[in-house]
């Protein structure tokens, strides 16, 4: 198509109100010609109140186009690290698990000089349920040996029942095995997990000083042998 062909075919469509960038995509010029050609056009207040709805619609769109892009993003790069974490410990052994609980015990435990048992205590069922393990495996303590707890607070008195019998499926213990402590403080907000919130478990145990002595013998040995293979790197 000729320029001056161009140029006339630019102007109709401008006076139909549409955008100088959306002629210039049509007719596969530059927008700075059409804006030259269509510069003595003047558009109906109607027009220009409908362009600027597209304009909004049209950048709403873009960014929701954007954040979709970005979470496929996360989702792929989350799935990538899954693989990597199930290739990296394909090889988990016993030994391993060693490790994994004296550092989750490190981490969450009860390490206070004033505290003679063992005591651990978390939110995450996950946790529970490994250090349960943990202590089956390295220590020999079974189920019929804990004493938990469950602490929370009182908000969820009503649901108390519901609470227990988590922990309770969770450990394949009684729901009469669980006192609870409830927690006396005003909270602000109300959380959107609510009744998904199952309150920190505390696990106790018969006898479990001297377990938790070698716990924490095992927490200083890990410490050791960090110092001497930083030392021997230096």
């Amino acid at each position: 198509m000729a320029k001056f062909e161009l140029k006339i075919k630019a102007r109709e469509i401008r006076k139909t109100g549409e955008s100088i960038k959306e002629i210039a995509k049509i007719l596969g010029v530059s927008k700075s010609s059409v804006s030259l050609w269509c510069r003595d056009i003047v558009l109906t207040e109607e027009q220009i109140r409908s362009l600027s709805k597209r304009v909004i619609e049209n950048g709403v769109k873009g960014r929701l186009m954007g954040a979709e892009g970005n979470r496929d993003k996360k989702r792929k790069a989350i799935a990538l690290a899954k693989e990597w974490a199930l290739n990296e410990l394909c090889r988990f052994d016993k030994r391993d698990l060693l490790i994994a609980g004296i550092a989750l015990y490190w981490a969450e435990g009860g390490k206070s000089v004033y505290t003679g048992a063992f005591h651990f205590s978390n939110s995450d069922p996950r946790m529970i349920t490994l250090m349960c393990e943990w202590l089956s495996v390295f220590f020999g303590v079974t189920k019929e040996d804990f004493q938990p707890r469950i602490s929370i607070n009182d908000i969820h008195t009503s649901r108390i029942e519901k609470v227990k019998k988590f922990w309770s499926d969770l450990l394949i213990l009684p729901i009469s095995s669980f006192p609870v402590t409830f927690i006396h403080t005003k909270q602000q907000k109300v959380y959107e997990n609510h009744d998904n919130y199952f309150g920190v478990l505390s696990l106790r145990f018969k006898k479990s000083t001297f377990i938790r002595y070698k716990v924490l013998a095992l927490i200083e040995a890990l410490i050791s042998n960090s110092i001497c293979r930083r030392s021997s790197v230096g």
